[in-house]
């Protein structure tokens, strides 16, 4: 933690600045994945109608999963021909043309993760970018790091003053730290895992999250 001490003046007092850090470990309650569906046809016409036909059947599944309209939301579509093969350019009648739907969707119960996923494959999905978990409203568990991190930036101020034969006095300034803190991360190298090994569902492992605040405090150092 960076901490310095700036000596008394004539316009005011001695002071001593350090970072004090907060970390909170909570389980999440909301998991977000991109679904997407791709179709490769001759012609552009054919590769958009057979997409189309497939998202639509994928947005009904996932509304009988009982996920609602304001939790899918669609994050890319794409259309590109693909003119070059193996061997190089393809000639024109041979030009592939490829339809990318991908929407992005919140799943509240995280129960059902492994059987969305399946059953949006199932329903022709062909395309999964990945499961990550969060936190619906992440204002409680902020407020508790806000704490944490007041605590211990009170204890590293008053080790330093210890050590300086000084004691440590009222606050001069506080201020929260952008940029090195303030999100999320997992508490391990992967929080989830996806295989279908021949299960009956995906297996999901949502793990924990860890939520890091640093706030940098300014004290005046009392005799």
């Amino acid at each position: 933690l960076a901490q310095d001490a700036a000596p008394a003046t004539a316009t005011g007092p001695r002071t001593i600045t350090v970072v004090g850090e907060g970390v909170v470990n909570i389980e999440p309650n909301v998991a977000r994945t991109n679904i997407g569906v791709e179709v490769v046809r001759p012609t552009v016409e054919e590769a958009a109608v057979e997409n189309s036909q497939i998202v639509d059947g994928l947005l009904a599944t996932l509304t009988e999963l009982g996920i609602p309209g304001e939790d899918i939301q669609t994050s890319g579509f794409n259309v590109y021909a693909e003119r070059y093969g193996a061997g190089g350019p393809t000639s024109e009648d041979e030009v592939q043309y490829r339809v990318s739907n991908t929407v992005t969707v919140i799943i509240r119960d995280l129960d059902k993760v492994g059987e969305v996923l399946d059953a949006s494959i199932k329903a022709g999905a062909n395309n999964i970018f990945g499961v990550e978990f969060l936190l619906d409203d992440a204002t409680t568990v902020r407020s508790e790091a806000r704490k944490v991190a007041v605590e211990n930036a009170r204890a590293t101020a008053e080790e330093l003053a210890a050590l300086n034969g000084v004691q440590v006095g009222k606050i001069i300034s506080i201020s929260e730290v952008v940029g090195g803190a303030g999100g999320f991360y997992n508490n391990s190298i992967s929080n989830f895992q996806i295989g279908m090994g021949g299960a009956e569902r995906t297996p999901i492992q949502p793990g924990q999250l860890r939520l890091t605040m640093q706030l940098q405090i300014t004290y005046e150092l009392v005799e």
